[in-house]
């Protein structure tokens, strides 16, 4: 079983955070980090049944409780059974929130492999990336952005080399 969580005490409303992952899949939303990453993209705005994902991870909405969280559940062809979930929650001072990214779910054996190897890092890094991106929507930007690891410049540097890879950098 995977079980994988990454949060962040935001100084935002949670009403404006939730604004924010509302647009998580428009061009113009300001959380994916697109410049880094291949753009979350959806057949439709963000609705419960629309359709999509990022590069080659595909999943489609199954939930959405407004102001809360919106899940995603894993296209089955990935190879894991379960869900991701970004959600807000209040924080415990005024205008602050926790943004947090939960993605839970049982691997076929190839796709345990898989995680644990290389999608896991490459996740780890994008999801700190979504969080420190939610920071500087909030006028705080983090004072210690995310850096990528070795691994994850390793496994970037092949992917980029592999065809009909996008050349990115950090």
């Amino acid at each position: 079983m995977i079980r994988n969580v990454h949060e962040r005490v935001v100084g935002m409303s949670p009403a404006r955070a939730w604004e924010l992952a509302e647009r998580v899949a428009e061009p113009d939303g300001v959380l994916w980090p697109v410049d880094h990453w291949p753009p979350m993209r959806m057949d439709r705005p963000l609705s419960v049944g629309a359709t999509g994902g990022h590069g080659p991870i595909r999943y489609h909405c199954t939930a959405i409780e407004p102001g809360e969280r919106v899940t995603f559940t894993f296209d089955r062809s990935l190879g894991v059974d379960g869900t991701h979930t970004l959600l807000v929650l209040p924080g415990t001072r005024p205008d602050t929130c926790v943004v947090r990214h939960e993605l839970v779910g049982k691997p076929s054996l190839r796709m345990a492999v898989r995680w644990a190897l290389v999608v896991r890092w490459l996740h780890d890094a994008l999801i700190e990336e979504l969080l420190d991106r939610a920071e500087t929507a909030a006028g705080q930007p983090p004072a210690h952005p995310v850096r990528w690891s070795p691994w994850v410049r390793l496994i970037r540097r092949i992917m980029v080399h592999a065809p009909g890879a996008a050349p990115v950098s950090r």
